[in-house]
């Protein structure tokens, strides 16, 4: 379990360099620090919390598909859940602290809940 949790942090490291180098050349006026703050936003907001609730998942799907996936899933609970915070009150500046970290604490219950219920049945 925790070899493969090691694995998936890697690759999910090889992928944002990958994306640094694709920004970087796509973006190639800009500044490294612009590029970095661009690229973690995106795996922040999207990618990371998207692929942490797939992990439920992580028996039956392979790490690109549970990417995929989460990172549609992400963008999709994530704007949503945006336009109604932005309804009742809530100021968009925190939405991109609030909303990632609500999901990767989902994520983190949904991993746990996982875990009694199969150290249960054993």
């Amino acid at each position: 379990m925790l070899d493969k949790l090691k694995k998936e942090a890697v690759n999910l490291l090889l992928l944002f360099l990958v994306f640094m180098i694709i920004f970087r050349v796509i973006y190639s006026k800009e500044d490294i620090i612009t590029i970095t703050k661009t690229v973690l936003s995106i795996f922040w907001l999207f990618v990371l919390p998207g692929f942490c609730l797939m992990y439920y998942w992580h028996e039956n799907l392979d790490f690109v598909e549970r990417l995929v996936i989460g990172t549609g899933l992400s963008a999709a609970v994530i704007g949503i859940s945006s336009y109604y915070f932005g309804l009742i009150g809530l100021d968009v500046k925190y939405h991109s602290v609030i909303l990632p970290l609500a999901m990767l604490g989902l994520a983190i219950f949904l991993i746990i809940k996982t875990k009694t219920k199969s150290s249960k049945d054993k």
